[in-house]
Order: C-alpha cells, then sequence, then structure tokens
C-alpha cells in the first residue's frame, strides 16, 4: 500500500528525522533536500526510503563521527576525509570547493573518502551546470558487485556521472554499473519484494530473486564485459582519493569530482547553445518503428520532477513512512491514502 505525502510534509519528515538521528538543523536539510529530489524524479530506492537506511547506519557505526576535515589542497584540487559523515554533507562540501576552484582557475579536482550513501550524482552536477560548469563524478564503494564472469563482490555499484550546462536543462548522464543499486536492493528486502532475474547471486554463487540472499552474496554487473571494465576504473578513480578498494561494510566511499569551465577552451554561451542544439538533435532523430520518442539522458528525470511539483504530493510505501514517523516521533498520520 501507498501513502500520499504532501511535498511540504514530506520534506518536513525527512528533516525531523535526520535533526533526531544527530544531524544538525542545516546538515538535516542537506539530507532531505537531496532524498526529496530522489523522489521527485521518480527513484525511490534513494528517496525517503534511504532515510531510514541513513538512520540504521549510524546506530550500526561503533564510534561517533568525526569532522569533515580537507586533508590536502592546491589552487584546484582538494581531498577530504569526510569524518564517516553520510556523504549527502561531505558531498555538498566538496561539490562547493570543486565549483569555487573552477570558477576561480577554469578546472578543478576535487575528492572525498571515510564516508557512505553519496546519492545522486547528477544532483550534485545539476547544481555544477547551473553554475555554468561540465563535469565528472565517480564513486567507489564496498564490494557488492561481481565482476563480469564471477559470482563474488570485488567492486561498488559505482555510479558515474557526466553534465553539461545548456537550456532549458542540463544534459546530464547518470548510471549505476551494478546491474542493480544498492538502494534498490534494500527498498524491496524492507517491502518484501523480488529482484529480476538477472540481477544478483547468493552467498554460495548462485542467482537469486531474494534481495536478503543478494546482500549476502553479490549483484550482477550492468553491460557485460564493457560495464565491467568501467566499473573498475570506477573504483580505481574513487580510491585516488585513498578510499580503501574493498571496504567493509557500509563505509569509506570514494568521491572523485572534476568540473571544468568551458571558457578555458571555448566561448562558454556559444558552448551552452551548441550543447542544446545538439540535445534537439537527438530528440528529433526518427525512432524505430512502433517506438516512441528519442529521449536525451536526464529528460525522464526532468518531466517527472516537474510533473510531481505540479501534482504537489508523492507517493512513498506505508511500511516506509509509517517506519519514517516513528523514527522522527510523530503519532499522527497526516495526508491521504490511496
Amino acid at each position: 500500500m501507498m501513502t500520499t505525502l504532501t511535498l511540504s510534509d514530506a520534506r518536513a519528515l525527512a528533516t525531523t528525522t535526520m535533526t533526531r538521528a544527530g544531524h544538525a538543523a542545516k546538515e538535516a536539510e542537506i539530507i532531505a533536500d537531496h532524498l526529496l529530489d530522489c523522489e521527485l524524479r521518480g527513484l525511490p530506492f534513494g528517496g525517503l526510503a534511504r532515510g531510514l537506511a541513513i538512520v540504521e547506519r549510524i546506530r550500526a557505526a561503533q564510534e561517533s563521527p568525526g569532522p569533515i576535515r580537507v586533508v590536502a589542497e592546491t589552487a584546484v584540487s582538494a581531498n577530504l576525509d569526510g569524518g564517516d559523515q553520510v556523504g549527502y554533507v561531505v558531498g555538498m562540501r566538496a561539490l562547493e570547493l570543486a565549483i569555487g576552484k573552477a570558477r576561480e582557475h577554469g578546472i578543478s579536482v576535487v575528492g572525498a573518502r571515510n564516508t557512505w550513501y553519496t546519492g545522486m550524482f547528477s544532483y550534485y552536477l545539476e547544481k555544477a551546470t547551473q553554475a555554468g560548469l561540465a563535469g565528472m563524478i565517480a564513486g567507489s564503494g564496498p564490494a557488492v558487485v561481481a565482476p563480469h564472469g564471477g559470482t563474488e563482490g570485488r567492486f561498488g555499484t559505482n555510479p558515474i556521472a557526466f553534465g553539461f550546462p545548456s537550456t532549458p536543462a542540463p544534459f546530464i548522464w547518470d548510471i549505476g554499473t551494478s546491474a542493480v543499486m544498492y538502494g534498490e536492493v534494500m527498498l524491496k528486502a524492507r517491502l518484501g519484494a523480488d529482484l529480476e532475474p538477472g540481477q544478483a547471486y547468493d552467498g554460495t554463487g548462485f542467482p537469486t530473486l531474494d534481495p536478503a540472499a543478494a546482500l549476502e552474496g553479490a549483484f550482477s554487473v550492468w553491460g557485460g564485459h564493457k560495464g565491467s571494465g568501467l566499473a573498475m576504473i570506477v573504483q580505481l578513480l574513487g580510491m585516488m582519493t585513498g578510499a580503501a578498494a574493498e571496504p567493509p561494510g557500509v563505509s569509506d566511499c570514494g568521491l572523485f569530482i572534476v568540473l571544468v569551465d568551458p571558457r578555458v577552451l571555448t566561448d562558454s554561451a556559444d558552448y551552452r547553445r551548441r550543447v542544446a542544439a545538439f540535445a534537439e538533435s537527438i530528440r528529433e532523430t526518427r525512432p524505430v518503428e512502433g517506438g516512441g520518442a528519442v529521449r536525451v539522458p536526464f529528460d525522464r528525470s526532468v518531466a517527472c520532477r516537474e510533473e510531481a511539483l505540479r501534482r504537489g504530493t508523492i507517493e512513498v510505501p506505508e511500511t516506509v513512512v509509517t517506519a519514517l514517523r516513528r523514527e522522527a516521533g510523530h503519532t499522527s498520520r497526516g495526508g491521504a491514502h490511496g
């Protein structure tokens, strides 16, 4: 069963939950905004359900998190130790550094390690493109994905994303290099739903549809040997920040950000226009017989978010809402049910 939440109620629920989990007010707002944007864009595994995973991870930690520290820095680069804080907060600190350096010097490389749950990279890249910058973000993680031809985890779900400034919306391509993302498996385990065939192996190496068994085994890689190779590269980029090759549990994800101001190579305004024209030419491509219109990456996200904003509500599994309300200390059940 699904619960209908107004956007203001959803934001308040996420913010209160994160505050009660120990985050300062500003940090809670950063996390809540990221989670809500996932919901608006039709990515519920990265939305409010992730808030429960954050609370569970904080409770499971043996030590309290430390401060976010800059451990290395030059005019165009920086590396952060996240202090084992959640990645939504660490990622925003890294992004702010990267944007500032790229604006001043035309290019920046910023890394972060000792963090976890860094969220959607397109969320960060949308902010970077709004600042007129192009960029790439890659992120390594715990060994939960098997390389092509294997059944044991050797690298993370390892998302990689690219963003380019354009009008009216940026051109952003954001993918995970696993057949199923960690958040999807966690959400399906929470809801008692099955995985799709071919997405995971259990601890003995046999294919499984059981998300709990998959969490004890390994996920399949996306894209065969090509996707497997890309996933390995992403792991190496994350390791460049100092993150471990195979960190234990949900820990020590590596975040690798590169931003470029197009002005160092070309006229920025002209580049933005050319990106927009190129994107439109892709949309105008003749579709295959019986197929729908050709889309550009990020088109679906933008359309989904605009519709949700017009509607003013989101649909969230009742199990997730009930658990969040309990964590937030709420006893009322505001909002309509569908």
